[in-house]
């Protein structure tokens, strides 16, 4: 039994992360609500903090079996094993995070300080994706996508604080999220970021030289 629930939560995690083997036009099964922060510290830009918030649906198949205590909660260690899994299956889609510099990807280390969330009957995951390089200040004008290619799962900036600055921050920077009207959404995305993503949202994020 113990076995059965296992491989359930692994199934149901791992589902929002097949969508590489589903067609382009495949509609959305998974709905993440989107929160980032960049990530600065006194020289450089140093990655991207993100709040993903997964609906309902996803939540109810995800949590099934984890309250191990019964006690209606679901603590940050009864959650832990669903977290490593969504981190190990999202290592093949890049953490569908996709930062830009001047036309060139900019590549990330493994991601870190990651932990499950369950408030409001929701799951969020939270994560941070580093760059494999810093970015100094004076050349830290870039912009990213939270996207996945395939539309399997469909990812929405959140209505409010969608986007932050985390840190210590030179005077000047700013991270802005630009939402392009809805018939040029998906062909501005795919052309910046060189993928098909669901939404409408990229953020710029800029430091004065």
């Amino acid at each position: 039994m113990i076995k059965q629930q296992a491989l359930r939560r692994v199934l149901t995690a791992t589902a929002a992360m097949a969508a590489g083997a589903l067609p382009a036009q495949a509609h959305p099964h998974v709905f993440v609500t989107v929160k980032t922060a960049v990530v600065f510290d006194q020289t450089n830009v140093t990655g991207i903090q993100h709040q993903w918030t997964f609906d309902e649906t996803y939540t109810v198949g995800a949590i099934e079996g984890l309250d191990k205590n019964k006690d209606g909660a679901y603590s940050r260690e009864e959650l832990a094993e669903l977290a490593q899994v969504n981190i190990d299956g999202l290592k093949e889609f890049d953490y569908f995070t996709y930062p830009v510099q001047n036309g060139t990807p900019i590549k990330l280390s493994p991601p870190k300080d990651y932990w499950l969330e369950y408030k409001g009957n929701m799951l969020t995951l939270h994560v941070t994706t580093p760059f494999e390089t810093s970015l100094p200040l004076k050349a830290a004008t870039f912009s990213y996508a939270v996207a996945d290619p395939t539309f399997f799962i469909a990812f929405t900036p959140a209505p409010e604080d969608a986007v932050k600055i985390a840190g210590t921050v030179a005077d000047g920077c700013k991270a802005a999220l630009k939402v392009a009207p809805a018939d040029q959404a998906t062909t501005s995305l795919s052309d910046a970021f060189g993928v098909q993503a669901e939404g409408d949202g990229t953020v710029d994020v800029s430091c004065p030289n």
